[in-house]
């Protein structure tokens, strides 16, 4: 079974409602993976969903905690939350670059995926911030350095260009409506599995003796739709890229 460690899709949404002259404030935690992770566990991928609010403290600091899962999934959560550890952050104390630890990891055997939204990549206003790290050395994509977002409000649909590729592998050849993406740059030594309009929507790469994939539209609304989650490539899709990601036989 392939186990992977899924670091994001969440958040914590804070809303005041004012209702007459009465204010009333209330929270709520938001799971934007929740269909991803049913995908899935249909079929057989064992997910540990490590929530954006608890990435800064309990992501892995060693090499020997990374090697309990053979893939990395990153999506939509920013670097400065890998990077800074509360000793860090509020204590001022030295903690691993987990960056760099993701890195040397991959190196030596893992697997490492980034999904799309607006904390992923360069992001909303540049504040995902990978550009220039050692998450962008890896990819098989290069990152913008702005705001790289390119949102598509009508609809537009990715086409695989390389369909004998494992990650793709008997998925339609255009799917369904997606409504935004990230633009990035597709690595000399990359393969481009998927465009959408001209731009790299899938692309893979080897590192090491590891595996780096970049999915560059989200695996949730609201760039995910209803047309591309409730699509029967969906689990698939993902499925087979977290399988080829660990090494394994898909």
């Amino acid at each position: 079974m392939v186990k992977v460690l899924l670091a994001g899709e969440s958040w914590v949404s804070a809303t005041i409602d004012h209702k007459g002259y009465d204010p009333f404030a209330h929270t709520q935690v938001e799971i934007g993976c929740e269909r991803l992770l049913a995908a899935l566990a249909a079929e057989g991928v064992e997910v540990t969903h490590l929530r954006s609010h608890d990435v800064a403290e309990k992501f892995p600091q060693t090499l020997e905690e990374l090697a309990a899962y053979d893939v990395v999934l990153l999506s939509d959560v920013g670097s400065n939350t890998l990077l800074l550890h509360p000793d860090t952050f509020t204590r001022g104390r030295p903690a691993p670059n987990r960056l760099k630890l993701l890195r040397e990891w991959v190196r030596g055997g893992g697997g490492l995926m980034m999904a799309g939204g607006y904390l992923s990549f360069q992001g909303f206003e540049g504040k995902a911030n990978y550009h220039r790290t050692p998450i962008e050395e890896i990819l098989p994509v290069d990152i913008d350095p702005f705001d790289d977002r390119v949102e598509t409000p009508e609809g537009v649909r990715a086409q695989v260009v390389q369909s004998g590729h494992p990650v793709v592998a008997g998925l339609d050849r255009e799917w369904p409506i997606l409504l935004g993406y990230q633009h990035t740059t597709l690595k000399p030594d990359a393969e481009l599995l998927a465009t959408v309009e001209g731009d790299v929507m899938l692309a893979a790469r080897q590192f090491g003796e590891g595996r780096t994939l970049a999915f560059t539209s989200d695996v949730s609304p609201h760039w995910a739709p209803e047309e591309f989650m409730s699509w029967e490539g969906y689990r698939k899709l993902f499925a087979q890229a977290l399988t080829w990601l660990a090494g394994r036989e898909i």
